[in-house]
């Protein structure tokens, strides 16, 4: 299936730090780094409506992810799916008359106008489901071989106990997982299964749904096993991040580790299980079942700018629950007004007799060293920190000068990791967090190196406000937005 374009990535001089994200499984903030080359599924949309804030949230914090280990050096490989065949799908069309296969190329490719226009990068492969039939009819036949998986009259069930693991990535207790597996898809009443919490592999055909003849007999595959395959036989197994929304813990991505790690008797599926907190409106989830919708494609429509969209969901924790409430958006297009406006080529210091940027401007913006500052008010911090009164750093570290792209990231790395992220963040996240909240703040006991960035730079003569600079900061070093200069 075919992609979306992906925007250019610009380089920033030097290389950022090891990434370090929240995994569900083992509850705790672990590095992503296992060499280098990242590997990540993400899983996909059912397209039967448009693009929401939830799905762009999502979608944005696992854009983030891709950026920054980009920016620490690491190549990436990223897959994610398309569930063009289930249930949702279908019902939506039976209830409008449109042929299903003609609703699902509608909704993918309004999806994808709306993924360019967020400059997400695009997965390295966007699979479907259907062209994936015949890999999810071979893995459906070897866990029949083992007895992992059963017949049900014409449907095929996946035995949870056959998967001695099963329950590790969400740790919920079972009469959690039931409450959980019938709101969510799953059909834990359902006569002859082994279990209740056992999973649909391959759905028997019933009469007017689509349907392949396979030797498994005429059906179509289930909502998990599509996620197994697709990324075991793309990434195999152990691969850096399975991402989606938290509500995919379970039972969806539960299910797909089971699956896998029983294909290959290997542990575990991914070495981290991420997932971003859900998008409410008016106090609930916003979701496609409940048709509390904002779209994308209908703010665009309105001639919202894109990156102003980007902003407002960038704009809080990315595993924490919030609101998309109607001050958001505006706030979003102010940000987004005064950082074009701080970094358009206006705002830097021109020599007098050109009208290409100074030299000055040209050191600090292409990561050369700029000259020692002097100015009175850096020589009287100077004499204070040497006279031992007040500083975290020698004399000598605040003095030197050093090339911008450094001390950027060490602002942003020291104000990500110090936990003085100005949301409601879960206690510990030292996520990628570009969701960070404007003005950046630093806490008094944590070294203060954006003290430093912004004695640097306002010394250098930037013409650009300190304030609005450090303020810039999560969005520049992430690369999570590209301003218009």
């Amino acid at each position: 299936m075919q992609s979306w374009s992906s925007p250019t990535v610009p380089a920033l001089p030097g290389r950022g730090s090891v990434l370090r994200l929240f995994d569900t499984a083992a509850g705790e903030v672990r590095p992503t780094d296992s060499g280098e080359t990242a590997r990540m599924y993400v899983c996909g949309i059912t397209p039967y409506d448009a693009t929401h804030m939830g799905h762009a949230a999502t979608y944005l914090a696992f854009d983030l992810v891709q950026r920054v280990w980009r920016d620490a050096g690491r190549a990436v490989r990223y897959v994610q799916n398309v569930t063009d065949v289930d249930d949702p799908l279908l019902e939506r069309a039976a209830h409008t008359g449109e042929n299903w296969m003609t609703l699902a190329e509608r909704e993918i490719e309004l999806f994808r106008e709306d993924m360019t226009a967020l400059r997400v990068l695009a997965p390295d492969e966007y699979v479907g489901a259907v062209e994936s039939v015949p890999e999810l009819t071979d893995a459906i036949s070897q866990l029949l071989e083992s007895d992992a998986a059963y017949y049900v009259g014409e449907d095929i069930y996946f035995d949870i106990s056959s998967a001695p693991c099963f329950g590790y990535e969400s740790k919920l207790d079972r009469p959690t997982m039931l409450r959980l597996f019938a709101e969510r898809g799953g059909d834990p009443n359902h006569a002859g299964k082994r279990d209740p919490l056992d999973s649909l592999l391959w759905r028997g055909h019933r009469h007017g749904e689509p349907y392949w003849d396979t030797a498994l007999g005429k059906g179509r595959p289930g909502w998990h096993i599509e996620c197994s395959v697709i990324a075991l036989n793309r990434l195999g197994m152990g691969f850096d991040v399975q991402g989606g929304g938290s509500d995919l813990a379970f039972p969806h991505h539960e299910h797909t580790a089971a699956h896998a790690e029983t294909l290959t008797g290997a542990h575990p599926f991914a070495r981290h299980y991420v997932h971003a907190g859900m998008i409410g409106l008016d106090g609930e989830k916003m979701s496609k079942s409940r048709g509390n919708l904002v779209l994308v494609s209908k703010l665009r429509a309105a001639g919202v700018d894109p990156m102003a969209i980007r902003l407002a969901l960038l704009d809080g924790h990315y595993r924490a629950d919030r609101e998309w409430t109607g001050g958001r958006l505006p706030a979003a297009e102010a940000r987004l007004a005064r950082r074009r406006t701080a970094f358009s080529s206006r705002c830097a210091p021109r020599s007098p007799t050109t009208s290409t940027p100074s030299p000055r401007w040209q050191r600090l913006t292409d990561g050369r060293p700029t000259p020692t500052h002097t100015t009175a008010r850096h020589r009287t911090r100077t004499r204070r920190r040497s006279s031992g009164t007040s500083s975290t750093h020698s004399s000598g570290s605040r003095s030197e000068a050093q090339p911008f792209w450094t001390l950027a990231r060490a602002s942003f790395v020291t104000v990500w990791t110090s936990g003085s992220l100005a949301v409601s963040a879960p206690a510990g996240d030292e996520n990628v967090n570009a969701m960070i909240t404007w003005p950046i703040r630093t806490t008094t006991n944590a070294p203060c190196r954006s003290e430093l960035l912004s004695d640097h730079v306002t010394a250098a003569s930037t013409g650009i406000p300190t304030s609005v600079l450090m303020s810039c900061l999560a969005e520049i070093v992430t690369l999570a937005f590209v301003p218009s200069v």
